[in-house]
């Protein structure tokens, strides 16, 4: 099962709630990093270098929460005043360094690439839009940033770094920015650490309990979870340790979320690869509805889940899972005669692009979902081993 956790995976910004960003608990360990990246690092922590003054990378990626958010808001507030809402869930920016750019396999499947639909290239690329959205970092023009970098206490370093002249051409060092933020990024280790219980279990450094092991299980049973049919808990070819991402895309029909703004009004839809964010993939609706399938790991640190943030409890998001397609009335609004508006969250003429062919969601009103509560429950305790910063 393809557990999508949330919305367009953002270099910095993204929202906050008005609480500083995180300071101590994210300084660079010195020595550790490359100029570039250290410089990247200062970025990500600089408020100034929003509209308000108080948003920063780490306001809605906070790396004591896994680099997500701290907070339990559906979508978070950004803009000049901090009170703009945004569209999409903020996600965990960890173990994104191996995401492929965009492109469909030979098969016809897409996959890679950085936002939530994958429009954003490299981490390079990607860093551009939470600086100039008008619900993130809220600057009118990459001019506005670039002066707030010449403004910042590390304006003598970027210089040092990239040139005594840089700040002169504007389009140059905003993108020198960028890829500062990248190499962080790249080099921090904080973002890839690969030190959950999971991790260590598969070194044989610790064993997993009866009821971790027994939803190791029911992750990998195509008949049960299936969730290994999109992340994979085995390590790769080369021994490599697992992403739990295949950075393919599904569509799950998630409900609709009425916590955010925007969907107040009836005519407002996110459907992901195709629009309304992403504009070059308009034409294929077909894929209208699709997300990038996630990383799983650090899912229990998750306050929100989904690209929309409609779930706010991970055992909620696995029963959604198993019962979405037996018990649609769990999940999904009523109509007047009785039926279900079931996939409310996409205009019904896309609404057949839903995923409803792989398990668990193949089955039918009636049918035993495919996990039982004890089960969700012993999968619930085996997504707990994948945090990281795991303690013997």
């Amino acid at each position: 099962m393809a557990i999508v956790l949330s919305g367009a995976i953002t270099a910095c910004g993204g929202g906050t709630d008005g609480s500083p960003a995180p300071s101590q608990s994210s300084a660079l360990a010195a020595g550790s990093l490359t100029q570039s990246a250290a410089l990247g690092g200062q970025i990500y922590n600089d408020v100034s270098l929003s509209a308000s003054g108080r948003q920063s990378c780490a306001s809605c990626h906070n790396p004591d929460n896994a680099h997500g958010p701290g907070n339990g808001l559906s979508v978070q507030l950004g803009g000049p005043n901090g009170d703009v809402s945004g569209f999409r869930a903020s996600p965990s920016l960890r173990y994104m360094q191996q995401t492929p750019a965009f492109h469909f396999e030979a098969d016809g499947t897409p996959v890679g690439g950085f936002d939530r639909d994958g429009r954003a290239g490299t981490l390079h690329e990607q860093a551009e839009r939470p600086f100039l959205a008008a619900h993130e970092m809220a600057n009118a023009s990459k001019a506005d940033v670039v002066a707030r970098l010449q403004r910042a206490p590390y304006a003598a370093q970027f210089k040092a770094v990239f040139g005594e002249n840089i700040f002169d051409n504007v389009d140059q060092a905003f993108s020198r920015a960028e890829f500062a933020l990248q190499q962080f990024e790249n080099e921090d280790p904080r973002f890839h650490p690969f030190d959950s219980k999971y991790d260590l279990f598969l070194a044989g450094k610790v064993p997993l309990t009866d009821a971790e092991l027994r939803g190791l299980a029911l992750f990998n049973n195509p008949a049960k979870g299936n969730c290994a049919a999109c992340h994979s808990s085995a390590r790769g070819a080369d021994g490599s340790a697992p992403l739990f991402t295949d950075f393919s895309y599904d569509n799950l029909g998630v409900p609709r979320n009425p916590r955010i703004p925007a969907t107040q009004a009836t005519s407002y839809f996110d459907m992901g690869l195709c629009g309304p964010d992403r504009t070059d993939l308009a034409a294929r609706t077909d894929l209208c509805g699709a997300f990038k399938v996630p990383t799983l790991r650090n899912v229990a640190t998750r306050n929100t889940f989904f690209h929309n943030g409609a779930f706010s409890n991970l055992v909620d998001v696995v029963r959604f899972y198993v019962t979405r397609d037996t018990n649609p009335e769990r999940w999904y609004p009523v109509n007047p005669d009785g039926t279900v508006d079931k996939f409310n969250d996409l205009p019904p003429a896309y609404r057949k692009n839903v995923n409803t062919t792989e398990g668990p969601y193949n089955r039918k009103p009636g049918m035993a979902p495919a996990l039982d509560g004890s089960e969700i429950a012993d999968l619930v305790q085996f997504l707990g081993t994948l945090t990281d910063g795991y303690k013997q």
